[in-house]
């Protein structure tokens, strides 16, 4: 019982392709794709330097503000 051999492989992938079609694997494969790029594209930003910018972006936008009970007049 060890690992499978090419023709296993081949068997599942037959049945998988008629199991969902093979219109339904090309869409989850460019899905896939998608997120893939969008996530190496992330990640390019986060070592450009972007994710430092942001965050000098996000102290000049801090407010700071003192609490105060309203009147019950």
């Amino acid at each position: 019982m060890g690992s499978f051999s090419i023709w296993h492989w081949l068997i599942v992938l037959v049945i998988v392709m008629l199991v969902f079609g093979t219109k339904k694997l090309r869409n989850i494969g460019q899905d896939l794709g998608g997120a893939v790029k969008g996530f190496k594209d992330g990640m390019k930003e986060a070592e450009g330097g972007d994710s430092q910018k942001i965050g000098d972006a996000a102290s000049k936008q801090t407010i700071d503000a003192e609490a105060r009970e309203k009147n019950k007049s």
